[in-house]
């Protein structure tokens, strides 16, 4: 990587669990480099979605790396997340046919509800001595029974991981939504599950999605809680902690009641 950028630069570890992300700092420049990035890193240079896109290098191993404008800036936090400039760059994302024909073109098939369901079934193998058993069972039951609402759906590039820690505002009054290795295509209420679940509270959600770009529905808020639903299923058969488990059993509970009152 030394060898790459010359003399004067100074490169270090930028964390995160690969290990292949570094900062790069010359008196004149700052970067940001990555080795193996997705080839989706240019189109959502060009559109704004993530800090400009520098150059690309391909290595004599084949590995490839990218270099990323490094921005002074800061994470959003739980509060600054709700901003509507949030909601307006997910919207933009999620209307987005570039980046929806780019992430086809890379071979990424859409997510598939009933799929999803099944794997979930299978993986949480289910079991009636479960704490919470009849609690997921009328999860699992919500979930067949609005199947056909999830799969009546134009499929988005989907983001699938938006921590608030993954939205960054740089100090040029810029705002980036950066960590792109988990999208896929699907709903885009998998997204919007993630951020309301989180972030938004249930009395904000009808503004946000105005924002957002779009109006709610009884059909929209079925989907975003069936992936809720689908979320917190899986967290149950993963939790250790007793405190944890129980919270999410709470959160499921309540989400169940919503669904109640959103379908009388």
């Amino acid at each position: 990587m030394q060898d790459m950028l010359g003399d004067g630069w100074t490169i270090q570890s930028a964390g995160g669990s690969t290990g292949e992300a570094y900062y790069a700092k010359s008196d004149q420049k700052q970067l940001f480099l990555k080795r193996n990035s997705s080839p989706f890193l240019a189109v959502l240079s060009a559109q704004g979605i993530v800090p400009k896109l520098v150059w690309t290098k391909r290595l004599e191993n084949g590995d490839v790396i990218t270099a990323q404008e490094w921005l002074e800036g800061e994470e959003l936090n739980a509060e600054t997340i709700k901003h509507p400039r949030v909601a307006s760059l997910l919207g933009q994302i999620h209307h987005s046919t570039e980046l929806l024909d780019m992430l086809t073109r890379m071979g990424k098939k859409p997510m598939d509800a009933s799929y999803l369901i099944q794997e979930l079934r299978n993986r949480i193998k289910w079991q009636s001595s479960h704490q919470y058993a009849t609690l997921i069972y009328q999860g699992l039951k919500y979930m067949e029974t609005h199947l056909d609402v999830a799969l009546d759906v134009k499929p988005v590039v989907c983001h699938c991981d938006l921590n608030h820690n993954n939205w960054l505002y740089s100090n040029r009054d810029q705002l980036y939504l950066i960590d792109w290795d988990n999208a896929e295509i699907g709903d885009p209420a998998i997204d919007l599950s993630m951020l309301f679940s989180r972030y938004i509270p249930f009395d904000e959600w009808e503004n946000w999605l105005t924002d957002y770009g779009v109006k709610s529905s009884q059909s929209l808020y079925i989907r975003i809680y069936w992936y809720m639903i689908y979320q917190l299923i899986s967290d149950m058969y993963q939790l250790q902690d007793h405190h944890t488990l129980q919270e999410s059993a709470e959160e499921l509970e309540l989400i169940l009641q919503r669904t109640h009152q959103l379908l009388r």
